[in-house]
């Protein structure tokens, strides 16, 4: 895919839904723009890990490894067991 922009005053510039859709990404998400050897620029979706989540939530007890995983799967929209909620 290929898509044209232009650059603003601010220095800013606006990609097409379909570029967004094609990223995974909406409004607000964060993206990395990395420089290749041979001069391109590359846009990629900011993807965090567990390590970067560290210290974000704090809790008053330690939490068991059967919560957290609640706690994932009810995050990916899924009931422990791994089936799709309806």
């Amino acid at each position: 895919m290929t898509e044209t922009v232009k650059i603003s005053s601010g220095n800013q510039i606006t990609l097409s839904d379909d570029a967004l859709a094609n990223l995974g990404v909406k409004a607000g998400d964060q993206v990395d723009i990395i420089s290749t050897q041979d001069g391109a620029l590359e846009i990629r979706p900011k993807r965090r890990t567990f390590a970067d989540l560290r210290g974000i939530v704090k809790l008053e007890r330690p939490v068991t490894s059967e919560e957290l995983d609640r706690w994932v799967a009810e995050a990916r929209g899924r009931n422990v067991e791994g089936d799709v909620e309806e």
